[in-house]
């Protein structure tokens, strides 16, 4: 039998960026607030340092810092009417499983989205006309604003030492940002990285051809830091192991070194690490939840932690997961369109070139997450027209070097032999001398690509694991061609000795290739119950003392990484909670 514990105020399941951020600001309000984080606890000092941390076999090949698909997984397949299968190990999505979540091991890139994806059922048809949006693409408004998550930004920014520089601050466009970004109250925390010789000679190429080309805001310190909250940070040391990496020098911006051990520092708080959520507990009614039943993972004891108030803060996958297995809103049917949880499913998508410069060193080990310079006159900029293009979204383009690791990292010419002496001899000829230059693009929903609980297969709890169908539509195909086109012409004005040329993402996705951990949509906010599972304070809809908040929210992807977001989302809600809900409880719309 499951042992009850003591009720508290808030319990919070998962403690990553979304749920530090919530435990950190719900007990400095005062309240009595548990985290259940099924990941381990792990000492920064020891964990993350030299020279343990720099072992490509344990984090990249072994993924040491992420989710064990021998004890949780998903079944993957392309459309409905294939059979999906496990996925046996972990390859396009890397999500966290450990206490700082995917946090601990992203690279820092922190974009702000902007009314350019709030607002883009509603930009697309005041632009284009209602029947430019094709009819099985399934994006709508998020029901809430830029100008109202401006200040949450930049609370985020500031906590997390983001680098960058503006581009408009309070509508003046500034010299070395983004000409094409939404107003900002002030400028980044810290300025840019040091560039690196990759991301120089792609900005003079982007600049001859009429590009703006900007340095990628991220949350790895440029320099020395003490966040508003007195977190301190150390400068980055361009060391080259940053994705899939905990940080050797506490540079890269992470809830496991700042608001994790501010909330730990409380009283009134307390975390619960290796303690797996099953189900979140409804009354009689339906209509509110009181509490979670979990299970201790490494002694498989069991729990029931009763709360007034619900926090679902853990990876977006993960989030939509526990509202399929706790019965909370209804199941997304992609014939009927009905229901809402599993709808709206999106991933992202992307195109890459490769170039190889005889007599030039790029020196690829050192590099930042953050160490480049990026472009987005195809995704933000309003004079780029989509109209005879015929796709929805954009796409930004950037190069630099991220975690080119010695495992890894072998670029060579196509052609080349996959192995044997011909292959070692181009992989040492080309290592110092090669670039990539890539774009990230959006995925636009699709009433086919969803999530949903599959009924074959179990995990170790017993319990069905979560199916996700998914597919790249026409929209993505059009704008992958647009993309890699833009790329191989560029790319050819450098002159390099060979040219890997980009080309679009057009056959049926994959599971087994890393692409990005970037999974949005399954619980969507939205302006009324018909359409979203959630209100914009990320309240649920069917329940008002649960609150869901991480990319799982996002009713579309972008080209941007989700992390800018989802912080700010965190503290929007943090403050609906403490100002509004605690004194008054009930919907909040």
């Amino acid at each position: 039998m499951a042992k009850v514990m003591k009720e508290v105020d808030a319990v919070i399941i998962g403690l990553g960026w979304t749920g530090g951020i919530l435990a950190k600001e719900l007990a400095e309000a005062g309240m009595s607030v548990v985290a259940l984080e099924r990941g381990t606890m792990r000492d920064p000092a020891k964990d993350y340092a030299l020279p343990n941390i720099r072992d490509e076999l344990r984090y990249v090949q072994r993924h040491d810092l992420m989710m064990n698909t021998a004890r949780d997984t998903l079944t993957i397949r392309n459309n409905p009417s294939q059979e999906a299968l496990p996925m046996r190990k972990l390859g396009s999505f890397l999500p966290g499983d450990v206490v700082g979540g995917s946090a601990v091991h992203w690279s820092g890139h922190t974009w702000r989205w902007t009314d350019n994806e709030f607002k883009i059922r509603s930009n697309y048809e005041a632009r284009y006309g209602k029947k430019f949006i094709p009819g099985d693409m399934t994006i709508q408004d998020w029901g809430i604003t830029y100008a109202e998550l401006e200040p949450y930004y930049d609370k985020f920014e500031y906590t997390a030492a983001v680098s960058g520089k503006a581009g408009n601050i309070r509508g003046k466009i500034q010299a070395g940002g983004n000409p094409f970004e939404a107003p900002r109250a002030r400028d980044y925390p810290l300025p840019p990285l040091t560039p690196i010789l990759s991301s120089e000679v792609f900005s003079e190429a982007a600049r001859n051809a009429g590009y703006h080309p900007f340095p990628r805001p991220s949350a790895n310190a440029s320099r020395a830091y003490v966040n508003p909250d007195g977190s301190k940070f150390g400068a980055c040391q361009y060391c080259g192991y940053c994705q899939r990496f905990g940080c050797e020098a506490n540079a890269k911006g992470s809830p496991h070194m700042t608001v994790i051990p501010i909330a730990m520092s409380k009283p009134n708080f307390e975390l619960r690490a290796n303690a797996w959520v099953t189900r979140i507990i409804k009354d009689a009614s339906g209509k509110r939840v009181t509490g979670v039943a979990y299970t201790n993972v490494l002694n498989g004891e069991e729990f029931i932690q009763p709360a007034s108030m619900v926090l679902l803060t853990a990876y977006a996958i993960n989030n939509v997961h526990l509202m399929l297995l706790s019965g909370i809103g209804k199941p997304y049917d992609p014939v009927s369109q009905t229901g809402v949880i599993g709808k709206n499913y999106c991933y992202q998508t992307g195109a890459g070139a490769t170039l190889f410069f005889e007599g030039r060193n790029f020196n690829p080990f050192i590099n930042a997450g953050g160490s480049n310079a990026t472009m987005d006159d195809f995704n933000i900029n309003p004079d780029f027209d989509r109209g005879q293009l015929g796709f929805v979204g954009g796409y930004s383009i950037g190069a630099g070097f991220n975690t080119a690791l010695p495992i890894g990292y072998r670029p060579v010419p196509r052609g080349t032999p996959q192995w044997g002496t011909e292959w070692k001899a181009a992989t040492s000829k080309w290592y110092q001398t090669a670039m990539n230059i890539g774009a990230s693009g959006g995925v636009m929903a699709n009433r086919y690509n969803y999530y949903d609980l599959d009924p074959t297969y179990r995990n170790a709890f017993g319990l069905p694991l979560m199916r996700m169908t998914f597919d790249y539509k026409d929209n993505e195909h059009k704008m992958g061609r647009h993309a890699a086109a833009q790329i191989n012409a560029l790319a050819k004005t450098m002159n390099p000795t060979h040219l890997n040329e980009a080309s679009a993402r057009t056959d049926p996705w994959t599971v087994v290739p890393y692409q990005s951990t970037h999974n949005t949509g399954g619980t969507i906010m939205g302006s009324n119950p018909g359409n979203s599972a959630l209100n914009k304070y990320l309240q649920s809809w069917d329940c008002h003392n649960l609150f869901v908040v991480g990319a799982n929210v996002f009713p579309h992807n972008a080209s941007y990484n989700p992390t800018g977001p989802v912080g700010a989302l965190a503290y929007w809600t943090a403050d609906a909670i403490k100002n509004r809900y605690v004194k008054n409880p009930g919907m909040l719309v």
